[in-house]
C-alpha cells in the first residue's frame, strides 16, 4: 500500500493519499501504520535545507508514535470501530507528512521550496494538528499497555495540538536574501556574489550539476503551469530561472559541468524532419502555425507569437524589420485550412501543436523583469569569456549558452545582442573537439532566431559551418552542421545563396551516406529546405543525391528516416532531369518495394508522387514496366479510399495513365496483363 504512493510523477506539493478501504482490519491498518512510520523516521539521515526545526518536530512525534504502535501490535482489539477510525486517520495523514517530506528532500527543488517555505510550514501545521485530532478519539484506556506508552501517546497529542509550527527565522532570512537579490537584478544593478553565495550555501547548492537540477526543475514547474492555463507563480519561478542560470555560468563557472541526464536535451542529436513545410512555420517560433495571421507588411506569424511580439512594444515586422503600419491581425484562412490539411494528412495533433506553441511562444517575453536583467548580465560576461577567455572559459561559455537558448527565444535575442555569435563562429575552427561541439550546438540554437541567421550568414558564417559539416572533429558536429545550414536557409535568399555554394550540396551527400542515422536525417532535411529553391535542383542532382538516398532506402529499415528520402526524391522527380537520375539509379525496383511495404502512409504517397513523375517525364517505357506489376493497382486502389486528398487526386492520376497505356497498347501486349485488375476511377 505504502510503496505504491512513491509515484515519481506526483507534483510537489500534492499530497494524493489514498483513504483506508471501509472494512479493513485493525490488525493489517496498524502494520500498515508501523510501515509508514519507520519510513517518516528514516528522514532522520538526510539532509533538509529548509524547514528543519519543523522536519525535526514532525519525525519525533511520529518516532513516539511508532513506539507505541509496536507495542500493541500482538494485542489490538479488533471490535472497536474507534480504533479503526483513529487508526485510518492517522494512517492517511502520515502518507501526507511523508509526501512533504519527499518534498523538502526532493532532488532540484531546494530553491522553490525555500520560497514556499510560509505555505510548507503551514502544512506541516495543518498535518501536525490533524494527528492530535485522531488521537482524541483513540480510547486508550481500553488498550493493554503500560502506563508510561500511555502517557508518551497523551503527551504527543498535547504537543500536536499546542504545536507552533512556524516559518524558520533562518528560512525567512534567506527568503528575504532572494528577494533582495531579485530586486537588484530588477533596477539593473549587478549583486554582490557573496550575497549570491550565501543564499545558495544555506540551501547546499555548492556545485553546477546541483544548480542546473535546480533550473531544470523550475523550467519543468513552469511548463506544467503554463500547459494548465495557471499562470500565477510563473513570474517567481522565472525569477528563480534567472537567478540560477546566472550563478550556473558566472559562479559555478569553474566546476565541473555538463553531461547529466543529456543536460542539453540530446541536442547534439537534434533531428530534422520534411514534414514541416517551410511555409506553415512561424517565423518567430519555428513552430507549426495553429492560429496563422498576417501583418501590415504581407508576412505571416502565429496569433500568440506576434501578439507576444507586439505586447513586448516592438512595432516592426520581426521577418522584415520594416515598421508597422497597423497593428492589426488579419486571420489567414485560406493557410490555416492549409495547415488543418497537412495534419490531418500526416497524424499531427493541431491541439498538441497548440498546446507547444504556447510553450514557446510565451518565452518571446521574460517572465519575469528580474530574469530579464540577469540573463543581459550573463549574456554579457558569457560573450566576453567568448573573446578573451581561455580555451576552457570559452568552452564552458559556449556550452552555457547552448543551454539558455534552447527553448528560450527571449535569451537568443539577448544572447545575439551580446555579439555572441561572431565569436562562435571563430571557434569553430578549433582543433578541440569539444569546443568545436559546445560552439557548433550553441550556433545551432541562435540560427532558429531570424536576426541569428541572419548574423551567421553576414559574419561569413556559412563557410565556418561549412568546415565543420565537411571535417567535423566528431560525427555529432557533422550533424548539427547540417541542422544550421537547413534553417540558416529557411529565408528565401539565403537559401539561393546557400546553394550557389558548390560544396554544400556535396557535403551533405557524403553525410547521408556516411554519417549516423541522425546525421543522414539531418542531411537529407537539409536538402529537402535547399531544393524549395528551384535552382536548388540541379546542383542537388549533380552531387549524386539520388544514387545516395536510393542506396540508403535500399539498405535502411527505419522509416521515418526512409520517409524523408522518398520526399526529396519525390521533390527531385517533378523534374524531367531528376525522373532521369531516378531511372539512371535503378530506382524502381525500390520505390516499388517502398510502396508496397512501408507503414508509413506519408512514405507511400510519397512513392505514388515518384511513380507519377516517371510516368510523366520518362515515358512509356516505365509506364509499361508499372502494369506489369500486378501488385501494384491493390495497393493504389486503397490510397484511393484511404489516402489524402492531394494522395488521392495524384493516385487516381496515375491509375488513369495506367489505363490508358493498356488501352493503346498492343493485343500482343495487352493480353499480357489481367485487365480485371483496373476499375473506372472517373
Amino acid at each position: 500500500m505504502i510503496q505504491r504512493l512513491d509515484r515519481n510523477d506526483r507534483r510537489i506539493l500534492t499530497f494524493p493519499a489514498v483513504h483506508p478501504c471501509e472494512g479493513i482490519s485493525p490488525s493489517t491498518l496498524l502494520n500498515s501504520l508501523i510501515s509508514l512510520s519507520r519510513n517518516i523516521c528514516n528522514y532522520k539521515s538526510k539532509f533538509f535545507a529548509t524547514q528543519r526545526k519543523n522536519v525535526r518536530e514532525t519525525i519525533r512525534q511520529v518516532g513516539i508514535l511508532l513506539i507505541f504502535f509496536e507495542e500493541i501490535r500482538d494485542h489490538v482489539p479488533t471490535n472497536r470501530d474507534s480504533i479503526v477510525l483513529c487508526f485510518a486517520e492517522l494512517h492517511t495523514t502520515f502518507q501526507k507528512i511523508k509526501f512533504l517530506l519527499d518534498d523538502c528532500t526532493r532532488e532540484g527543488a531546494k530553491a522553490w521550496m525555500l520560497m514556499k517555505s510560509h505555505s510548507v510550514a503551514g502544512q506541516f501545521r495543518v498535518l501536525v494538528r490533524t494527528v492530535a485530532t485522531a488521537l482524541d478519539v483513540l480510547p486508550l484506556d481500553s488498550l493493554n499497555v503500560s502506563r508510561e506508552i500511555k502517557e508518551l501517546v497523551l503527551m504527543v497529542a498535547n504537543q500536536a495540538q499546542r504545536a507552533k509550527l512556524e516559518l524558520d527565522p533562518e528560512d525567512e532570512e534567506a527568503v528575504k536574501r532572494v528577494i533582495l537579490i531579485m530586486n537588484q537584478f530588477e533596477n539593473k544593478f549587478e549583486p554582490d556574489p557573496c550575497v549570491i553565495k550565501k543564499f545558495l550555501d544555506y540551501l547546499g547548492i555548492t556545485t553546477w550539476t546541483q544548480c542546473h537540477k535546480e533550473i531544470k526543475f523550475l523550467e519543468d514547474e513552469i511548463n506544467f503551469e503554463c500547459s494548465e492555463n495557471y499562470e500565477r507563480e510563473v513570474p517567481m519561478l522565472s525569477g528563480l530561472v534567472g537567478l540560477l542560470s546566472y550563478c550556473r555560468g558566472i559562479l559555478f563557472e569553474d566546476s565541473v559541468y555538463g553531461n547529466t541526464d543529456q543536460a542539453d536535451g540530446t541536442s547534439c542529436l537534434e533531428t530534422l524532419s520534411c514534414l514541416n513545410p517551410e511555409d506553415f512555420r512561424c517565423p518567430i517560433s519555428l513552430e507549426l502555425m495553429t492560429d496563422p495571421v498576417t501583418v501590415s507588411t504581407g508576412q505571416t506569424y502565429d496569433r500568440s507569437s506576434i501578439q507576444k511580439w507586439l505586447k513586448s512594444g516592438n512595432l516592426i515586422c520581426p521577418k522584415t524589420g520594416e515598421k508597422l503600419q497597423s497593428i492589426e491581425l488579419v486571420p489567414n484562412s485560406t493557410l490555416l485550412k492549409l495547415i488543418q490539411q497537412f495534419c490531418a494528412d500526416n497524424g499531427i495533433s493541431l491541439a498538441k501543436s497548440r498546446k507547444k506553441n504556447r510553450d514557446i511562444s510565451r518565452t518571446i517575453l521574460p517572465g519575469n523583469p528580474a530574469a530579464a536583467e540577469a540573463v543581459k548580465f550573463l549574456s554579457e560576461f558569457l560573450a566576453s569569456r567568448l573573446y578573451f577567455g581561455s580555451d576552457q572559459q570559452k568552452t564552458k561559455a559556449a556550452y552555457e549558452i547552448r543551454l539558455l537558448a534552447k527553448s528560450n527565444i527571449f535569451n537568443r535575442s539577448v544572447l545575439i545582442e551580446a555579439a555572441t555569435i561572431p565569436a562562435l563562429l571563430q571557434m569553430v575552427s578549433t582543433n578541440d573537439p569539444v569546443m568545436q561541439e559546445n560552439s557548433v550546438s550553441a550556433l545551432l540554437k541562435l540560427s532558429k532566431h531570424s536576426n541569428g541567421k541572419k548574423l551567421i550568414m553576414e559574419n561569413g558564417g556559412l563557410n565556418s559551418i561549412l568546415g565543420v559539416l565537411k571535417n567535423g572533429l566528431k560525427i555529432e558536429s557533422k550533424q548539427i552542421a547540417a541542422a544550421i545550414i537547413f534553417y540558416v536557409s529557411s529565408p528565401r535568399e539565403y537559401r539561393k545563396l546557400i546553394g550557389e555554394n558548390p560544396e554544400v550540396f556535396p557535403a551533405l551527400v557524403e553525410l547521408i551516406e556516411y554519417g549516423t542515422s541522425c546525421g543522414k536525417k539531418n542531411a537529407i532535411v537539409a536538402i529537402f529546405g535547399l531544393l524549395l529553391s528551384h535552382r536548388n535542383h540541379e546542383r542537388a542532382l549533380g552531387a549524386g543525391t539520388v544514387p545516395a538516398l536510393v542506396n540508403l532506402l535500399a539498405s535502411s529499415d527505419k522509416y521515418e528516416l526512409n520517409t524523408d528520402a522518398l520526399a526529396v526524391l519525390a521533390t527531385l522527380s517533378e523534374r524531367t532531369e531528376g525522373s532521369f537520375a531516378i531511372l539512371e539509379a535503378s530506382a524502381l525496383p525500390i520505390i516499388l518495394s517502398e510502396l508496397q511495404n512501408t507503414s508509413s502512409r506519408a512514405g507511400k504517397e510519397y512513392c505514388v508522387s515518384i511513380l507519377w513523375s516517371l510516368c510523366i517525364n520518362s515515358g512509356a517505357e516505365v509506364i509499361a514496366a508499372l502494369v506489369r506489376e500486378q501488385a501494384l493497382m491493390p495497393i493504389l486502389y486503397s490510397l484511393l479510399t484511404e489516402g489524402t486528398s492531394q494522395a488521392k487526386k495524384r493516385t487516381r492520376c496515375l491509375i488513369k495513365i495506367l489505363q490508358r497505356f493498356c488501352e493503346t497498347s498492343s493485343s500482343i501486349f495487352v493480353s499480357e496483363v489481367p485487365q480485371e485488375q483496373f476499375i473506372d476511377v472517373r
